[in-house]
């Protein structure tokens, strides 16, 4: 069994999460796997309950076979010959982390991605994803709050805090749960209603924003009724609307009078064109959970909101972008913000963001680790799921050749770099160095 060393976040200030628990630490220890880990100040289990697990504490990785950390690990800081297991955030060709990638490379080290771990359907094992959800809906409500709040609006949503705020995703479902109680029997002011929060996607991320919503009073409506929503006779300021969006919602085929094809979008996004301009003004939030790359349209461009908000203030208020594409599906998130300093505002006239949730256009929520917001809750869930590939991870043999590399398939398939190579999977990410 080769050593195993998890490493310190170091990539964010509020970098909370771990990839393996003490416990789990713990239970491999007990299998013959020795364990070390880096002392780090901020970790949300602290470094002497590693200790009590049998863990060494280090300053630094020794000599371990195999690294875990979360979020990307600094250019430099791999070694000839080991594995490296994390969040590398390239397997888009990620034009910020080419550099990161092609340093791995050069080190001649084996990379596996949790972000690729999955079954043979191609169905995600090891995530965070729920949690991405659950902390960027709570953080969406907290915005819109604080939102109509400097616009002169009291409201409700003032009672919500940021997550990370929160001793435990117990405490803070408690007092969404207050809001919805309030919702229900006083209203919403009318002049905010009805209240609509849209969603893209309906996997883990979009589930996740899901479980928030249903403590607050909601009514599921589609696509179509949304944009007929504001006709209707019966309609409720004592109840939140949401409208979920799948693929077929967001774009169109560029061919006249063609139908959807789901398996075409995915294969050939270049035959199909955004739609989701119609639903845009009709939104109170914008939820973005789903997966994006350059491929597929844009879902909102900046030229739309400067149309949107040149006519004044729309209903539209804030965008929880949980995806979080630099320039990417939602063109005005420009960057991921950090916990410490989580919104801004964009002004569609000017193109220009400002911290915080003053000023004139939207405000977009886009913390990059949301799931750090609850980091004790999403690490457990994370490390339930990676500590059975554990064991094999430790013993395999990573001086064999790839074709030879004993590891479950799960695992082989997340592998990116065998020995500093792009494993065959992973060979279209040559084009993008």
């Amino acid at each position: 069994m080769h050593k195993v060393g998890i490493r310190y976040e170091d990539k964010y200030v509020m970098e909370r999460r771990i990839a393996l628990v003490p416990d789990h630490v713990k239970q491999l220890i007990e299998k013959g796997i020795d364990i070390e880990v880096v002392r780090s100040p901020k970790r949300i289990f602290n470094d002497d309950e590693f200790k009590d697990a049998g863990a060494d504490i280090v300053d630094e990785v020794t000599d371990s076979q195999v690294i875990l950390g979360v979020k990307e690990m600094p250019i430099g800081y791999f070694r000839e010959g080991k594995a490296y297991i994390f969040f590398s955030h390239t397997i888009k060709g990620q034009s910020y982390n080419m550099p990161l990638l092609k340093n791995m490379m050069d080190s001649k080290i084996t990379l596996i991605d949790y972000e690729k771990i999955a079954d043979d359907s191609g169905k995600r094992l090891i995530f965070f994803g729920r949690f991405a959800g659950l902390a960027g809906m709570i953080n969406s409500l907290w915005s819109l709050g604080q939102r109509w709040n400097v616009q002169g609006l009291e409201n409700c949503f003032l009672k919500i805090k940021q997550t990370h705020k929160y001793n435990s995703l117990v405490e803070a479902k408690a007092v969404i749960k207050e809001v919805g109680n309030f919702i229900a029997e006083n209203g919403l002011p009318q002049s905010v209603s009805p209240l609509v929060v849209g969603i893209t996607g309906y996997g883990n991320v979009a589930n996740g924003a899901k479980e928030i919503l249903d403590l607050l009073p909601t009514e599921e409506i589609s696509p179509d009724e949304l944009i007929g929503l504001k006709n209707k006779k019966d309609i409720s300021n004592k109840k939140v609307y949401v409208v979920v969006f799948k693929e077929e919602h967001l774009s169109k085929p560029l061919e006249e009078g063609k139908d959807f094809d789901l398996q075409e979008y995915y294969n050939h996004p270049e035959r199909f064109e955004s739609q989701f301009e119609q639903y845009i003004p009709h939104m109170t939030i914008l939820m973005n959970c789903m997966y994006w790359d350059d491929n597929y349209p844009r879902i909102v461009t900046k030229e739309y909101l400067k149309g949107l908000f040149a006519d004044g203030n729309p209903k539209l208020s804030v965008v929880g972008d949980v995806t979080c594409d630099p320039d990417g599906s939602i063109e005005c998130t420009h960057k991921g913000t950090e916990i410490e300093d989580p919104v801004f505002v964009y002004n569609p006239a000017t193109g220009e963001p400002t911290m915080g949730f003053n000023g004139d256009g939207l405000l977009i929520m886009a913390v990059d680790i949301l799931p750090s917001e609850l980091p004790r809750e999403s690490s457990q869930t994370f490390s339930d799921a990676l500590i059975g590939f554990m064991p094999k991870i430790a013993s395999a043999d990573y001086n064999n050749s790839f074709e030879e590399l004993d590891i479950p398939a799960e695992i082989k398939r997340a592998t990116i770099l065998h020995k500093g190579e792009l494993t065959p999977d992973y060979k279209y990410l040559e084009e993008y160095l």
